[in-house]
């Protein structure tokens, strides 16, 4: 994990109309919190929190309403993607209470992220 520390409130991502989303073994995404909750294709993500990147261990899907674990905390639940860096990686945009960085969350590198549906 390469952790992040920075917050945007103007960030402008949009959301992807795609409720999941593939990853596979070695591709690097993004963890991005946000406090909105709209889910309608092109909603609009300007309150942002960023964690960090991740490489992925294992392929699978991932879904909106997975369960985001770091090490022994529950970030919270996967809103959806914004496919605004893609290909070279998506932004996995996860609902929290309110937007939190890397640091707020004692995130540090090599720590294991899940995604448990």
């Amino acid at each position: 994990m390469k952790v992040l520390l920075h917050r945007r409130e103007d960030r402008g991502m949009r959301l992807a109309e795609f409720a999941s989303r593939c990853v596979r073994r070695g591709e690097v995404h993004e963890l991005v919190t946000t406090d909105h909750r709209e889910t309608a294709a092109g909603s609009v993500i300007d309150r942002v929190g960023f964690l960090g990147f991740i490489e992925i261990g294992n392929a699978g899907v991932l879904d909106r309403g997975d369960r985001v674990v770091v090490g022994d905390t529950v970030v919270g639940t996967v809103l959806g993607f914004d496919a605004c860096h893609f290909p070279n990686h998506y932004n996995i945009l996860i609902r929290t209470e309110r937007t939190c960085t890397g640091p707020e969350l004692g995130l540090a590198p090599g720590q294991y992220v899940l995604f448990e549906q």
